[in-house]
């Protein structure tokens, strides 16, 4: 039988640590030894010491409980290193699987899987680490009281065992009976839990716009609307918690009072001794009654609150089967699009609509056009990040998808308008597409592109650059993007509006340093100046795109003399 999503993630990010468990176990048992002890040694106390008038021998019994308790104490200490061991690392994996699906997600255009994703790192893989620990903690009490204390019932009473055990069963039927509604209602909360995430996520990436619309009565509502169904579902889970009531009734109380009011009876018909009678009260009051409150209070919540939030994760970590990735390597930085058009949902309008585009090798080439008209669309589809739904692109003659993807992704290199600084050296920063690079590498990229002062600025390059690029300035993290780029293997590099808070000397210097590099430059151009120093120009603005160079276009079109009669101007 094939094991369920959850159990076969948690068991995949828990095979690591079995040593640990073991140890785990082990002293779990040694732990568990005062329970399993506790009514047979009481029975021997009452029975051949105190009711025999043997008072000594009575408290020699209880001396070696006493014992047997300090000694599960000194288990218990040593239960706790070993489940950190074993837990402390779970998460540290998780996250990891669960960051890389959200990430496969994004790529994928998946809706809200921002969103969603956020409540799965943040929340629900926090959740598994805290639901384990919780979890084998408790499901060490239910071992140590519960199953000890029916152990040591049977070697007590036999008879007594069985109609204890047959109670006990009868309450497990009950709870078993109401798990799968339990997991249901807790489903829900899970997904409304991501919902909040998902709505929150979205107004606060727009909070700006909400604000400048006067839109924060609608925006509340919305988030407000979503909190209020979780509430609900919320209440609808607790409206099950009930079950505990009559599983603890019948499984731990109701023998408990039968027992007692059956005393006489049985030790005057049945050959139980006081000492039994004794012992089998002290299995139920401490040992069944913590074990059964132990599985209704940590499953009801903890293991039922384990199974669903792994359900959910293994769901998003399940990766659909893709197809396999290309293998083909580019003949050259070419690059040709051939009738491509893309649209960013089956219902909108084209974006960029049966567009046809050849990029020699070695080309600057220069995208120009108002806004809205698809520039940054454009440069995604040329690095292959989107795909375009009619059409092909090729790179040096091979299709992108049929392109071994670490060959793609050391060919093409796209720097954003948003500057990407990590945290590490300058050095490191540097270096990222090109570990290899040397002092010199470092000294030459950064004299091309203009970023030897901001170098003895900050003291060289083992400089290190805090989370976030620290006090730098816009201007000064896109000269890093740009010398990156610069040091990259790349033979194509697109610049999207990459050198936006650059000033137009320094952008200048910037582009003709990476157009004389070698390969292809395209820049999705952020002042007119950057198309003036193009060999080609692509105009995008209405159902015609227009290719020409810098002069031929200012002849050839209305729109293009114009952006360039305004930026002059």
């Amino acid at each position: 039988m094939t094991a369920p999503p959850a159990a076969r993630l948690l068991h995949r990010h828990l095979r690591g640590q079995w040593p640990a468990m073991r140890r785990l176990f082990a002293w779990s048992v040694v732990e568990s030894l005062p329970m399993f002890a506790s009514g047979l040694l009481l029975a021997r106390a009452v029975d051949h010491g105190f009711l025999a008038g043997r008072t000594l021998t009575g408290l020699g019994w209880l001396a070696v409980l006493a014992a047997l308790y300090a000694i599960g104490a000194v288990a218990t200490g040593r239960v706790y290193p070993w489940l950190a061991a074993t837990v402390e690392p779970l998460r540290d994996s998780l996250v990891t699987e669960v960051v890389a699906a959200a990430l496969r997600r994004m790529a994928d255009r998946t809706p809200d899987a921002a969103g969603a994703g956020v409540s799965q790192v943040t929340e629900q893989a926090e959740a598994v680490r805290a639901l384990v620990g919780t979890s084998l903690r408790n499901v060490r009490q239910l071992v140590s009281a519960g199953a000890a204390a029916l152990v040591g019932l049977a070697l007590l009473s036999p008879p007594l065992a069985l109609v204890i055990a047959l109670s006990v069963a009868l309450a497990l039927g009950v709870y078993a009976a109401f798990v799968r509604l339990q997991i249901r209602r807790y489903r829900a909360v899970i997904r409304q839990a991501e919902r909040i995430g998902e709505a929150a996520a979205t107004v606060v990436h727009g909070v700006r716009d909400v604000a400048a619309c006067a839109a924060e009565d609608r925006a509340a509502a919305t988030v407000g609307e979503v909190v209020d169904t979780q509430a609900e579902a919320l209440r609808a889970y607790a409206r099950t918690r009930w079950v505990r009531l009559p599983v603890l009734a019948l499984g731990v109380h109701l023998p408990l009072l039968a027992l007692l009011l059956l005393a006489p009876y049985l030790t005057a018909h049945h050959g139980l001794t006081a000492g039994q009678v004794a012992g089998g009260a002290g299995y139920l009051v401490t040992g069944l009654q913590p074990g059964i409150t132990v599985l209704v209070d940590a499953g009801g919540t903890l293991l039922l609150s384990l199974a669903v939030v792994l359900g959910r994760l293994a769901e998003v970590c399940t990766t659909p089967e893709a197809p396999p990735p290309g293998t083909a390597t580019a003949e050259s930085s070419g690059i040709e699009a051939d009738h491509i058009t893309f649209a960013y949902s089956p219902h909108a309008a084209p974006v960029i609509e049966d567009l046809s585009l050849h990029v020699p090798e070695g080309t600057h080439l220069a995208v120009v056009g108002p806004s809205g008209t698809g520039k940054s669309t454009l440069a995604n589809l040329l690095t292959g990040l989107l795909e375009p739904q009619k059409g092909k692109i090729t790179l040096g003659k091979a299709p992108l998808p049929h392109l071994d993807p670490a060959h793609l992704r050391s060919t093409i290199t796209l720097i954003p308008q948003e500057s990407y600084v990590f945290a590490g050296t300058l050095r490191d920063n540097l270096a990222y597409l090109n570990p290899e690079a040397t002092e010199p590498d470092l000294d030459e990229a950064a004299a091309a592109v203009g970023l030897l002062e901001l170098v003895q600025r900050l003291g060289g390059y083992e400089t290190d650059i805090p989370p976030g690029g620290g006090d730098l300035s816009q201007g000064e993290r896109q000269l890093i993007t740009l010398a990156r780029a610069y040091l990259s293997p790349a033979a194509v590099i697109v610049l999207d509006e990459a050198t936006s808070h650059l000033d137009p000397a320094t952008e200048a210097h910037a582009e003709q340093a990476l157009a004389t590099r070698g390969g292809t430059l395209i820049v999705i151009a952020h002042r007119i100046t950057s198309a003036e120093r193009a060999h080609q120009v692509l105009l995008l603005d209405g159902p015609v795109p227009l290719l020409g160079t810098h002069e031929t276009l200012q002849t050839r079109s209305r729109t293009y003399a114009d952006l360039v009669g305004h930026w002059h101007t």
